[in-house]
Formats: C-alpha cells, structure tokens, sequence
C-alpha cells in the first residue's frame, strides 16, 4: 500500500508539471516546446527527489549528522525504541534551530534520518523524547518520509521557479508579461504540490501519534510533548523555515495564526491529544 502511495503522489506531481507546461505553452504560444521542457523537468525533478531530497531538506536546515559517542543517551533511546518497533536504527542528526523540534526524512526504513533541533534536547525529558522518538519511527514504519519529502522539494523547486521569473517580470524589459504568466502558473502548481502535502500529511501525523503511544504502551509522555512544543513553536515561530517543508515537523514550526491553521499540514494538537487520549493507553 505505500508503494502504491508513492506511486500515485510521483504520478500526480508529474501531472502538475506538465499541466503547467500545457498551459503556460497555450499562454506564451508554444505549447509543444514548454510541454517537452516540464515534462523533461518534471522527471529530472522526480529523479533528483527520489535520491537526493531528503539531502536537499537537511542542508537547508544545517542539520549535521553526529555518532554514539557525542549523545550516548539520545542513541541508547532511539535504538531500543526501534527495537521495539522492529526497525533499523535511523540515523540521527542535529540542527542547532533555536526552538523545539524534529522531523523524519529518508529514502526508505534502511535509509531514514531523525533530525532533532538542538533545543528540543533541552526542553523535553526522556518520557516526552520517547513519544517524539516513536512518532517519528511510526513515519519511517508507514513510508511517509519519503513520499512528504519529496512534495516538499518539488513545492520548493516550484515556488523558486515563480521567484525567478517574478524577478525577471520586473527587470527583464520586453518579456515581463509572459514572465509574469509563468511565474503565476508556476505557483498554481507550487499550491498544487502542497495541496498534495495536505492530503497526505494531517492523516498520517495521526497515525504516526498513534504508534507514538503504541510503541512506548503510553500516550502520556507524547501527550506532554506536544503541549510543550506548541506552547515553544506558537510563541518563537522558526526563522527562515520554508513553508514546504513544514509538514515534516512534528509540530507546525511556523506558529498557530488562524490562517496558517487553516492550511496546515498537521491536525491541531488540540484534536492530536484528544485522540491520543482516546487509545486509553
């Protein structure tokens, strides 16, 4: 069943490519030529992804990968969670982002990264660690790292690629109005792909809670994690986060507004406690 997921999530995100080459082409007047050049694009970007995505999403948050002797602890904890989970242990790594956080990325479950913000070392117990650690392997057990890593860098790619062509609207002379119909189009598509972020990630972020609490045959400690760090990520949002790839969080890093609620990739944690409550575990 996720293989069939990630099939269909690489099949629609090469549709939204060659749509917006099929439509830019009919606008600029040369649909042949920019339907050959997306679709080119489009399986170069699903390529790229497939390899390289979760590499692309660590760099950008300067995440480093660390051994056993620099966090005995922190390895001793995630290695007998997937154990418990019949797991390979992932790999971990460090970003020093001054507010709570972590998220999963990887290829697969042989090939899977957990990056922990530096600070959520700091702030949460080892109770509370336990439940953030077994979410993210719940992410890694289902096969949600890859197909949400790489709708996020396509939602990237799509939203530079408006950027680019914004830019040259405004200083590229005669071109400025096709540029200006690229550049739109293109973030029609970007929308597309985080639609896509949507559908995928509010169900799974429950799913992944639920092995959370299975796997540690408790719901208290994740339950008490993420009070903490919707209390930390509402009240000092994370600078220079990329919205695409927020949905690889365990929590909304961009703070609560009622808009961003409206389009966030995670059910309120509200709504995630109470149902972790409700396994009565």
């Amino acid at each position: 069943m996720s293989r069939f997921r990630l099939v269909i999530a690489f099949m629609f995100l090469f549709l939204i490519f060659v749509l917006a080459g099929l439509i830019i082409g009919y606008f600029v007047g040369d649909v042949l030529g920019w339907l050959i050049v997306f679709a080119c694009f489009a399986a170069l970007m699903n390529l790229v992804s497939y390899f390289f995505s979760y590499r692309l999403v660590m760099w950008s948050y300067r995440a480093k990968l660390i051994q056993e002797n620099e966090e005995p602890k922190l390895f001793a904890i995630v290695r007998d969670i997937s154990q418990n989970a019949e797991l390979p242990m992932p790999k971990i790594a460090i970003a020093d982002i001054p507010v709570p956080n972590a998220f999963a990325t990887g290829r697969n479950k042989k090939n899977a990264y957990i990056v922990f913000t530096r600070t959520i070392l700091n702030v949460l117990n080892e109770k509370e660690l336990r439940g953030v650690i077994g979410h993210e392997l719940g992410h890694i057990k289902h096969n949600d790292i890859l197909v949400v890593t790489v709708a996020a860098t396509i939602a990237s790619a799509l939203m530079i690629g408006a950027r680019i062509f914004g830019f040259n609207a405004l200083f590229g002379g005669r071109r400025g109005g096709q540029d200006i119909i690229v550049m739109v189009i293109l973030l029609v598509a970007a929308v597309g792909a985080l639609m896509l972020q949507l559908a995928i990630s509010r169900q799974r972020e429950l799913y992944a809670d639920e092995h959370g609490a299975k796997i540690n045959n408790s719901s208290e400690g994740l339950i008490s994690a993420l009070t903490k760090l919707e209390m930390w990520n509402s009240r000092k949002p994370m600078q220079n986060a990329n919205p695409a790839t927020t949905s690889l969080f365990i929590v909304n890093p961009l703070g609560g507004s009622t808009v961003k609620k409206m389009f966030s990739t995670h059910p309120s944690t509200e709504v995630r406690i109470q149902k972790l409550r409700d396994l009565g575990i």
